[in-house]
């Protein structure tokens, strides 16, 4: 881990081993059956996520309790993963209840009193300095030792009590505010249920029976080679999957790209990548990325007649699971010796939606689902802005930068 730096004189710093119990899970034998289906949560290393948890997908029993390696913990106990993909290694949660956990896993039981609340804080705050240790030599993953040799900033018990109360406060209002998220998110998956089959119309178009066309019927593709240039510098964009919009990769010189066939994308274009798509890859493209450059494994489409058709009714409709089969069924064979599925444009465009027949009806469609993105993407950022200032916060207070005492949080309280 990093250098904890000075801290204050009444502070102390002790190793993780010495100052809590680090006691690692265990799973029982699968091969067993009466050792699984009973009443006593069992955690996997999927559930721990800087959470309380309180729902687990699987039960042992006594029996498997008491014959296998698994161990009963207390709720509000700690646990860490030890192992996981992706960034799962390292990362903390509480206990909701009194639960089992798996062998990938190690709970942190506090000695002499120190508050299981601190710990959960600290170790959260210092989770990537703790997936560190993991990277270093030949080592993957995190074993008990090197989580008992974590170097833990000890403040004084009336400051401990008072960090742990100003990291609950922003605790709650980032919870609050995730919860609003989803909620949001729900409303707007349910409203694009609704808008984009028709089942929900506005009385203005009740009257009017929408039209089923073929894609290629209302998109067209589009072909803007660049004219190539070892000297000239491409800003190259790609899609995230399952319609997460756009990203740049990278700035590179005509000499630095393998491929010389790379086509110019403009704002409102729909942007399909070929190796990807199946994956629902596709997204339209917004002013930021407007004259931007893509390589020729992308399909790019825009409306035949923009006075019938609006791309972004389409960009809504892409973000439903059965425009992402049409283009898994769309897709064949692998691409080059890569397991990913090769996209075929012609093919997409073959296949039929359903449309509403004026462009003043996707109009309103679009808009009412605009404006719960817009409304998605304030809560996003202020969720970001949360989590970002209580990072701050947490960095100032756990190394004594700001010191807290009883007299201002009883202020704070009141």
């Amino acid at each position: 881990m990093r250098k904890l730096g000075n801290i204050p004189a009444t502070w102390s710093v002790a190793k993780l081993g010495d100052i809590a119990r680090v006691t690692s899970g265990g799973t029982p034998s699968r091969k067993e059956p009466s050792y699984w289906g009973g009443n006593v949560p069992w955690v996997s290393t999927g559930l721990i996520d800087f959470n309380t948890i309180h729902e687990v997908d699987e039960y042992i029993t006594s029996n498997g309790v008491d014959n296998s390696s698994a161990k009963v913990f207390p709720k509000g106990t700690v646990l860490m993963a030890m192992f996981g993909q992706g960034v799962t290694r390292g990362k903390v949660a509480r206990l909701g209840m009194d639960s089992a956990f798996n062998q990938a896993c190690v709970a942190i039981v506090p000695k002499n009193g120190l508050s299981q609340e601190y710990l959960f804080q600290y170790l959260r705050h210092h989770y990537n300095d703790i997936r560190g240790l993991s990277n270093s030599g030949s080592q993957a993953n995190l074993n008990a030792a090197l989580i008992k040799s974590i170097s833990v900033v000890i403040p004084t018990k009336e400051e401990i009590r008072e960090i742990v109360h100003l990291a609950k406060l922003w605790d709650q209002h980032i919870q609050e505010t995730t919860r609003l998220l989803k909620l949001k998110r729900r409303l707007k998956r349910g409203l694009m249920q609704q808008l984009l089959t028709g089942r929900r119309r506005f009385p203005k178009f009740a009257g009017q029976h929408w039209k089923e066309v073929r894609i290629g019927e209302v998109l067209s593709e589009q072909f803007r080679p660049v004219t190539w240039d070892d000297a000239a510098t491409y800003r190259l964009a790609s899609v995230r999957r399952n319609s997460k919009g756009l990203f740049w990769r990278e700035a590179l010189k005509g000499s630095q790209i393998a491929v010389k066939k790379l086509h110019s994308i403009r704002a409102g274009d729909f942007l399909m990548s070929h190796i990807q798509a199946a994956y629902g890859a596709m997204a339209i493209v917004p002013t930021d990325f407007d004259g931007g450059h893509v390589l020729d494994m992308y399909t790019i489409l825009s409306p035949r007649h923009s006075d019938d058709f609006d791309v972004r009714f389409f960009g809504y409709l892409a973000e439903r699971a059965e425009m992402k089969h049409a283009a898994y069924v769309s897709s064949n064979g692998f691409f080059a010796e890569r397991l990913r599925l090769n996209f075929d444009p012609h093919d997409f465009l073959r296949r039929k939606i359903e449309i509403p027949p004026t462009l003043a009806e996707q109009q309103k469609i679009v808009a009412v689902l605009a404006a719960a993105d817009r409304e998605i993407n304030l809560l996003e950022q202020q969720l970001a802005a949360l989590r970002e200032q209580k990072k701050g916060l947490m960095q100032k207070l756990l190394t004594g930068q700001i010191r807290l005492n009883g007299e201002m949080s009883s202020r704070e309280r009141k």
